[in-house]
């Protein structure tokens, strides 16, 4: 029987279950990733468990997030994360050294693996044909310890790519094409992967852009063949020897299709404020820019930046404007200096910042009141930037680079009046130098775990009462955010290994009374709408709330991160049976699960909710191995309890 790749490489790697879409299933995990702003309290997690070594192939942690020192903290937990990856046997990639996804695809990537990471844009190595998954850091914590991962098994979406993209369109327009067609849940509980012969025209790091805002489809993963355009980068990171080709069978099947004709699509862009927002460059066209970013998570490759340098060579930004370049590596940076990029850029008036997120996780270069931003980035949900009421456009290099010399936005075509598209390659062989990557030691014996103030100790959480009777704290829309749950910035990531602090921080965007609500409540329950929990992995946008109280979510709809998130900490996510019953629960509603532990033990999945004497059932869909884990009150009590997750 014809297989999909997608397929073939979970079934190279399935350690539990079936491959049928929507049973649990488990896989075992060859490379893990940790970055700086999830790694702390994932680190915290794995020590908890005991596990002198990492037992997996491969395991990363970057500090790419908290680069900020604005005080002792970010710096404390470096220093932390540094003699912790020491310990176990992780590899550390140093502040400035990059970006997790951008280095990965560089240094470590390899053809048929499988990585899991505590990043949502993990899916940026489906470039190097890799099946990559965004989950919480106990997850992560959990596959460096050797378990396998567990995730409902996911449709496999095809997406036959045929034709060329024309001038001055990008792989960004790609998955802003995707995003348009399918919006930000039409990925849910699916991995798209793209086949055809329009996929050889795409570089590995056109095909890591579409791979990581596949996150943004609501995705659990993208994929890629392993071709020749495979080998050519992985040879020219000096690693050709890794490389396999890797393909579906011909005539394989998919549980869903679409295509893309390259050669029709035309320059995108998302307007504000969401990356489903999509329409052509041309239709907002002569709307003032105050500020453009390249780079940081998605669009850092050297073909991106060089692309930027070669439009602005010659030319000035506009007088009003900023232009910033954020790198994706040390060693992109190193190969567009070694081009000439960096005069180029500099001479042009752009700023270039060290390599790292930076204001893609809202760590600085936040936009002024009522100003526009267009940016490279991947996510332009409200607030993210750091800026209230924010006006984030998301673009390819070409249309941010055509802002910068026009100043308004501009469909990067017309830039063909003045200069030749550039049509810019990967190097046939890049400047190599991993000294800002530190190698796993063979004897960790005389290495100390480093701890300073910021880092609190884990929280206990009590198990699932027998009945639990609870408050509406608060109640909310559709397609809620991680990063309106939980925000990011410099004044909240700091405190990512310090939950008590953190809590502080719930919802403070739309509600800053809400922790002291939730706290007055005792247990307490959010009422949500579509899509809740969608963007980020992290984690603390489940285990904040869970320390505020809050028991139970209850959704029309969740996002995948999220839901395992809610139960890895003991938060019941209950779904409404009936849609039109949340017009029924108000914020400040008292509401009565009688009976849940027993329901939930007993395999149930219809829960009563008793609320102003009426009966409203939500659906629990969870498998019998997370029954275990809300029941225990999160995942580390049932390890703690088990010595093993059973």
């Amino acid at each position: 029987m014809s297989k999909n790749l997608a397929s073939k490489i979970l079934e190279c790697h399935l350690a539990v279950g079936e491959l049928v879409p929507g049973k649990e299933i488990a896989i075992r995990i060859d490379h893990t990733l940790l970055q700086d702003a999830t790694g702390t309290m994932a680190m915290l997690e794995f020590i908890a468990m005991g596990i002198p070594r990492v037992k997996v192939e491969l395991a990363a942690q970057y500090i790419d997030h908290n680069l900020l020192q604005t005080d002792y903290k970010n710096a404390d937990d470096h220093a932390f994360l540094t003699s912790a990856a020491m310990k176990f046997g992780v590899h550390l990639s140093k502040p400035g050294n990059g970006v997790s996804h951008q280095v990965h695809l560089e240094r470590f990537g390899v053809p048929g693996k499988v990585l899991l990471g505590a990043d949502s844009h993990t899916p940026t190595a489906a470039g190097l044909s890799m099946i990559a998954i965004g989950a919480g850091g106990l997850d992560v914590a959990m596959a460096m310890a050797g378990h396998p991962f567990y995730l409902p098994c996911p449709k496999v979406m095809g997406v036959k790519l045929v034709g060329r993209l024309p001038d001055w369109v990008s792989g960004k327009d790609v998955i802003l094409e995707m995003l348009r067609r399918h919006t930000v849940k039409g990925g849910v509980g699916k991995i798209i992967e793209y086949y055809g012969p329009g996929v050889a025209t795409l570089s590995a790091t056109d095909r890591a852009t579409i791979g990581n805002m596949g996150a943004e489809l609501g995705a659990t993963s993208s994929i890629f063949p392993s071709d020749e355009r495979t080998r050519e980068f992985l040879v020219s990171q000096g690693r050709g020897e890794v490389w396999q080709a890797l393909a579906a069978d011909e005539g394989a099947s998919y549980d869903e299709y679409d295509e893309i004709d390259l050669s029709v699509l035309e320059p995108l862009i998302a307007c504000p404020s969401s990356p489903d927002n999509v329409v052509p460059v041309r239709e907002v066209e002569g709307a003032k820019v105050d500020q453009v970013l390249v780079g940081s998570s998605v669009n850092s490759s050297f073909r991106d930046l060089m692309t930027v340098c070669r439009i602005l060579e010659g030319q000035r930004v506009a007088s009003h404007l900023t232009f910033h370049i954020n790198p994706g590596s040390r060693q992109v940076l190193e190969n567009v200096a070694d081009q000439g990029g960096v005069v180029t850029l500099l001479m042009a008036g752009a700023t270039i910042h060290q390599s790292g997120c930076l204001g893609c996780i809202g760590m600085g270069q936040a936009p002024g009141t009522n100003q526009v931003s267009l940016r490279t980035f991947p996510r332009n949900f409200p607030g993210r930037s750091g800026t209230t009421d924010d006006k984030v456009y998301l673009c390819s290099p070409e249309t941010a680079a055509a802002a910068g010399i026009f100043g308004v936005i501009t469909d990067p075509r017309k830039l063909g009046a003045i200069k030749a598209y550039p049509a810019v390659q990967n190097p046939a062989k890049y400047l190599l130098d991993d000294s800002s990557i530190i190698f796993p030691l063979n004897d960790t014996s005389k290495v100390e775990i480093v701890t300073g103030p910021n880092i609190a100790p884990f929280p206990d959480f009590k198990p699932l009462p027998d009945t639990l009777q609870a408050q509406v704290v608060f109640k909310v829309g559709d397609n809620i955010s991680t990063d309106t749950i939980m925000p990011a910035g410099n004044k909240v990531l700091p405190l990512r290994s310090n939950i008590p602090a953190i809590a502080e921080h719930v919802f403070e965007q739309v509600d800053v009374d809400f922790p002291a609500r939730a706290r007055a409540a005792g247990n307490g329950i959010i009422i949500g709408g579509e899509n809740y929990g969608q963007g980020s992995s992290r984690e603390h946008a489940a285990i904040a709330p869970r320390y505020l109280g809050i028991r139970a979510k209850i959704a029309k709809s969740f996002a995948r991160i999220h839901k395992a998130n809610l139960v890895n900490f003991g938060i019941l996510p209950l779904v409404f049976k009936s849609p039109a019953d949340y017009d029924l629960i108000n914020q400040g509603d008292t509401l009565t699960l009688p009976n849940v532990r027993r329901l939930v033990s007993e395999g149930a999945t219809e829960i009563p909710i008793l609320s102003g004497g009426r009966e409203i059932i939500a659906l629990l869909d969870v498998s019998e191995r997370q029954r275990r884990e809300l029941l225990a009150g999160g995942t580390l009590n049932l390890v703690r309890q088990h010595g093993e997750c059973p």
